[in-house]
């Protein structure tokens, strides 16, 4: 098997878990954090600077690399891992989200049609043709092909994507050409329907997918239901496989989500939130253009110890962002990731002590402070 997830330890107090993935790159520490590289790269980042600040596994999209440069064209240059020269982890996703957030597109029993917006052709992607494609580009982990539903939709269209996306699920491990060196892993889908998110899990693990991700939501359900659609999965899902909550990134989505049962997570929004001048700290975020910083000698987030952190004060980053310098953007990309890595690695080690529930309260109390006395600003 490609992949093999040990389970380390369940909290006392929780769902929450820390474990081990081992993958054809590499082995990673769960709860894991993935920054997306869209288009095969970090944006405004050098890979080794996303090792140096111990990002484990990257995220690339098939929609996008299935368009540019062309799935055959980076299998002929080695698959992804040489093509963007990273060494460590990669997963794909199946281009399902992307697909079905076009606009004009096509859906039938075969998969989607749709207009590349670059140059008006039309595109058709299915299970099959999303399952070669991520094939060709060789990631560790490659997802299933699935129907991604906005919110909200009503009980009787979700029951039927819930039905097409598990005849596309089957379709997909059946059009899976690589199975001794890729993991494909299945997606929960149901919106947020107890009995349908229930039917889709245990319908999935019947296939025996050596991961399992919970998938549509960040689609506009909010928080309160996205922990819904997390509660309405995990029971259902095998205590021994892992779990990826697939397009969540706000922190207290991710603690919330850990604390139910999740593993991995991936988002866009700390990189394109570094790259608009936001970043992450542990009082909350700081918004660097902000006339306050123009003189502010200390760093991003004093309790920080990243390359940006250890060498630039908020002054120079308000110049780099004022004057639109890219290595404004590089090195808030930087400090964004740590960041995130850093949060992972705490939780986990909060897991392992038994101590989740109180690394959480003391995160938000910090978050929800600062907030507090920044509210108005």
């Amino acid at each position: 098997m490609p992949v093999r997830f040990h389970l380390n330890h369940t909290d006392r107090n929780t769902r929450a878990r820390a474990g081990t993935l081992e993958t054809p790159h590499g082995t990673v520490q769960t709860p894991l954090f993935m920054p997306v590289g869209t288009q095969a790269a970090l944006k405004a980042l050098h890979p080794a600077l996303a090792e140096q600040i111990d990002a484990q596994i990257i995220l690339a999209n098939t929609y996008h690399l299935f368009l540019q440069p062309g799935c055959a064209v980076v299998a002929r240059l080695g698959g992804l891992h040489p093509f963007m020269g990273w060494s460590r982890p990669i997963l794909t996703d199946s281009g399902g989200f992307q697909v079905f957030s076009l606009p004009n597109k096509e859906i039938s029993e075969q998969g989607v049609e749709f207009i590349d917006e670059k140059n008006a052709k039309s595109v058709f992607m299915g299970p099959e043709e999303s399952i070669h494609a991520q094939n060709d580009l060789g990631a560790d982990i490659i997802m299933a092909f699935d129907e991604c539903i906005p919110y909200p939709a009503t009980h009787e269209y979700a029951a039927k994507s819930v039905e097409r996306t598990l005849r596309w699920a089957a379709r997909s491990l059946s059009a899976h050409q690589n199975s001794t060196t890729q993991a494909l892993f299945g997606i929960v889908q149901g919106s947020v329907y107890p009995d349908l998110r229930q039917r889709s899990a245990e319908e999935l693990v019947k296939m025996n997918f050596p991961g399992y991700a919970v998938g549509g939501v960040s689609v506009g359900e909010g928080h309160d239901l996205m922990k819904k659609a997390v509660e309405y999965s995990v029971p259902f899902l095998p205590e021994k496989k892992v779990r990826y909550l697939m397009g969540v990134g706000h922190p207290e989505d991710i603690l919330e989500a850990v604390e139910r049962g999740m593993d991995i997570f991936d988002c866009i929004i700390p990189t394109f939130l570094a790259r608009s001048g936001v970043f992450f700290t542990t009082t909350g975020k700081v918004r660097i253009n902000k006339k306050s910083y123009r003189k502010d000698r200390y760093p991003i987030d004093t309790q920080c110890q990243c390359p940006t952190c250890t060498r630039f004060s908020r002054a120079y980053l308000h110049h780099l962002y004022t004057v639109d310098e890219p290595l404004g953007k590089t090195l808030g990309t930087i400090h964004n990731i740590h960041f995130y890595m850093n949060m992972m690695k705490q939780m986990r080690e909060a897991i392992l002590k038994n101590r989740f529930t109180q690394f959480k309260q003391q995160f938000l109390q910090h978050l929800n402070s600062f907030r507090a006395d920044t509210k108005g600003n």
